[in-house]
């Protein structure tokens, strides 16, 4: 999921500096989940925003409202009526939320509460760790699930470096060796075929070209694809 962090209040407040009528929105998906966006943080965020205001001995508005998700048009849509009267709203959501808010509502000024961090798991009670650089060439399926590009401190695709010690990382103790964790799972396989093969080096410019991806199903969207065959007459 997509793991997100808090701002600090001063960067938020600087942005909503004499606005009397404040919506802050949360947002019900991944940034729930990792404690940072949902209703609750929101909720939070509210109160600190009319404390502050009343410090400054001025009168504030702020409203919450937490849509399902922030990333999908249906979902902000229902909103038009709470974002309408607001001279501000405050996203609590990842940067793809803050984005695709401020396209649809683009004459209202949204700010972002969060700063976007990784896609990670649950790895402990209150923590969340990267697990995924979405570059756009898993291999996830020689590696026994174990992602070299983000779990290795190089994003070593052709590993171990001559710099593990025990399991460990050389960057840190603290820090798993993922090439070690690759082959103590592929080992318990009885299949380490995929160590002594020769790979390729992944293609970076798929995820850092500067090319903003997308996917498309085409069995999902209002046109068909000029390649399918027409449909049968009547």
């Amino acid at each position: 999921m997509i793991v997100a962090d808090r701002k600090p209040l001063e960067e938020i407040l600087k942005h909503v500096a004499g606005c009397g009528r404040i919506l802050v929105l949360g947002c019900g998906g991944c940034v729930t989940v990792c404690a940072s966006g949902g209703d609750r943080q929101a909720e939070h965020l509210a109160a600190q925003l009319r404390l502050a205001a009343k410090g400054q001995g001025r009168a504030v508005e702020v409203t919450v409202k937490t849509p399902t998700r922030q990333c999908d048009r249906e979902f902000l849509e229902p909103l038009r009526a709470d974002i309408g009267p607001a001279d501000a709203v405050i996203s609590l959501a990842c940067g793809v939320g803050v984005q695709l808010l401020a396209e649809v509502f683009e004459a209202k000024p949204v700010y972002p509460a969060l700063n976007t961090t990784f896609m990670g798991a649950h790895t402990g009670p209150g923590t969340w760790t990267e697990n995924c650089r979405g570059c756009g060439q898993c291999v996830l399926a020689e590696t026994a699930g174990v992602c070299p590009v983000a779990r290795c401190a190089k994003s070593l695709v052709n590993g171990a470096c001559g710099g593990t010690n025990k399991g460990k990382c050389e960057v840190s103790k603290e820090i798993d060796c993922a090439w070690y964790l690759i082959y103590k799972r592929l080992k318990a396989r009885g299949d380490l075929s995929f160590l002594r093969a020769e790979r390729e080096p992944l293609d970076w410019g798929k995820s850092s070209s500067g090319i903003r991806r997308t996917l498309v199903h085409p069995e999902l969207t209002d046109t068909v694809p000029a390649s399918a065959p027409a449909a049968p007459k009547s």
